[in-house]
């Protein structure tokens, strides 16, 4: 007699928010947005003649906001898949317990 299973478990499950791309993706966003406000709105002259004449404040939070999306981006167009219980490659302790 063959057993139905729920197709909700047989399916693996993506790692969503607990892939470490998208922890990066956060923080590089993050400081990325901070260093953008940083460089269009609170870069003086003074800092300006610092770095030769970049605003190396915006240029770096573009940057690492475009790092960010090319993170998100990564995730979303190759997941990783999570094995759900009962799949191939899970095995019970060996010693049976």
């Amino acid at each position: 007699m063959a057993t139905e299973q729920d197709p909700s478990t047989s399916r693996p499950r993506r790692a969503g928010a607990f892939d470490v791309r998208m922890i990066i993706a956060l923080l590089l966003g993050i400081y990325g947005v901070v260093l953008l406000i940083m460089g269009i709105g609170f870069t003086t002259d003074a800092e300006e003649a610092k770095a030769a004449g970049v605003n190396i404040n915006l240029w770096a939070g573009l940057g690492m906001t475009i790092a960010a999306l090319a993170f998100v981006g990564w995730a979303r167009w190759r997941p990783i898949l999570v094995p759900t219980e009962g799949e191939e490659g899970t095995e019970d302790h060996p010693s049976g317990k």
